[in-house]
């Protein structure tokens, strides 16, 4: 891991306290959605079909794209496929998920989680690990396209800092000259907010890590390090960019979807230790959250899935700060609203529970563009191992999604807002083509 300097990352436990680093057409869909009442734990044949375990202890993180794990377990799909004592465990922070993931349930820890797309690399290749221990990880599906928004303090309004960020730079040189720094919080280094910010300030000409500072800050510690002033920016997934428009305290600048529709955004991951030992519960886990995904996806229910997940032991929140941008009602907070917005969160539609190789190459790809993997990585053989795409085949067609499967495990080149495309097979000529990079 290459030296990250002090304007890299000023690292932030809450309000005022520093912490530590380590802190498509398919169908959305089949019949009426069950309930943890109604539903019948699937049936086998023989007792030895059944998983091997009834119990794993997942974790999640107060967000909107959590969903499908809470309503996995709230609506009795682990329970359907014999895994009725699944615990779904709130977490501090990324870097809690990434040192429980490291324990593992035995030891107090957790065995899988709703994390972001390139932890399960990080933890894989040891990097912000402990003593750089190794974790090896396996991506299962993707729990959701879309959903995440970059916004800003109410000052930057008038500046009309909105998908472009260049009218930005004027205003960080003013920063630098007073002496201050101009600080953005994403939520874990190498992660997908840091990234969508990096690749955002880079494209309109900003070096991330010399004309910015960046803050780690947990999603739910977002919008009141926002209201105290101890940031201008910051990229996280919903409802917090919704809550803070709500509350009056800044405005969404722009969705991640408008830099890149219909990008790739959390996981559900496990311990490639754990899913190598229990195959058939991992398989059954897998079952559940596609079928829970398909029900969160589904518009008749976007307002109980924004009613159970806003409740105290899920989110916290009201659902009102989660069901209107689930729905694809977005308030920028600008006096701009969009009704049925295409960059909404997407669950299953248009493949988006499907790991599609090719997005975990772009990730991978842009962690070594800004550093944290090292530039040598050999990318194909990484995403080969973490992700376990054969594995969600599996399960959709075992639950009679084949419509589900794409043909590839490659969607393609990528062309993102700025006119920058992406070819999955030659991640070294886009890394070559890019102005602001540290390799």
């Amino acid at each position: 891991m290459t030296h990250l300097s002090r304007r890299q990352f000023i690292i932030t436990a809450g309000v005022a306290t520093a912490g530590t680093l380590l802190s498509h057409g398919c169908s959305s869909g089949s019949s009426k959605a069950p309930t943890a009442s109604n539903l019948a734990p699937a049936a086998y044949a023989n007792p030895s079909d059944g998983p091997e375990v009834t119990k794993a202890k997942l974790g999640f993180i107060p967000l909107t794209d959590c969903s499908p794990l809470v309503i996995a377990k709230v609506k009795g799909f682990f329970a359907k496929y014999g895994m009725p004592d699944v615990e779904v465990v709130k977490q501090a922070s990324w870097g809690t998920t990434r040192d429980n993931l490291d324990l593992g349930s035995q030891s107090g820890g957790i065995d899988g989680a709703h994390i972001l797309t390139p932890m399960p690399y990080h933890l894989s290749e040891g990097i912000f690990t402990l003593g750089h221990k190794k974790i090896p990880m396996y991506i299962l599906a993707r729990l959701n396209l879309n959903g995440q928004a970059i916004s800003l303090a109410n000052s930057y309004k008038e500046a009309n800092v909105g998908l472009d960020s260049a009218p930005l730079k004027e205003k960080i040189a003013q920063f630098n000259a007073d002496g201050r720094i101009f600080k953005v919080g994403v939520t874990f280094p190498g992660g997908t907010h840091d990234l969508w910010m990096r690749y955002w300030l880079a494209a309109g000409g900003i070096d991330p890590d010399r004309e910015a500072s960046t803050m780690i800050i947990p999603p739910p510690q977002m919008v009141a390090n926002m209201r105290v002033g101890n940031m201008e920016a910051f990229c996280v997934g919903e409802p917090w960019n919704a809550l803070l428009v709500n509350r009056k305290q800044g405005y969404s600048a722009l969705t991640t979807g408008e830099m890149w529709k219909d990008h790739p955004e959390k996981v559900f991951a496990m311990s490639a230790e754990w899913a190598d030992k229990y195959p058939k519960a991992t398989m059954a886990l897998l079952k559940a959250v596609l079928e829970a995904q398909m029900w969160c996806d589904k518009p008749e229910n976007k307002g109980e899935m924004a009613k159970i997940t806003a409740e105290n032991k899920w989110i916290k929140t009201k659902p009102e700060a989660i069901v209107k941008r689930a729905k694809g009602t977005y308030d920028y907070g600008t006096g701009r609203v969009v009704q049925n917005s295409p960059h909404l969160m997407k669950f299953w539609q248009d493949y988006a529970s499907y790991p599609y190789k090719s997005h975990d190459t772009w990730f991978v790809t842009e962690n070594i563009r800004w550093g944290y993997l090292p530039p040598q990585t050999d990318i194909k053989k990484l995403v080969d191992a973490v992700n376990r795409e054969d594995l969600w085949r599996e399960a959709a067609k075992a639950i009679g999604q084949e419509a589900a499967i794409p043909k590839s495990t490659s969607r393609g080149v990528e062309t993102l807002f700025d006119g920058v495309k992406f070819d999955p097979d030659n991640p070294t000529g886009y890394l070559n083509s890019l102005k602001l990079k540290r390799v």
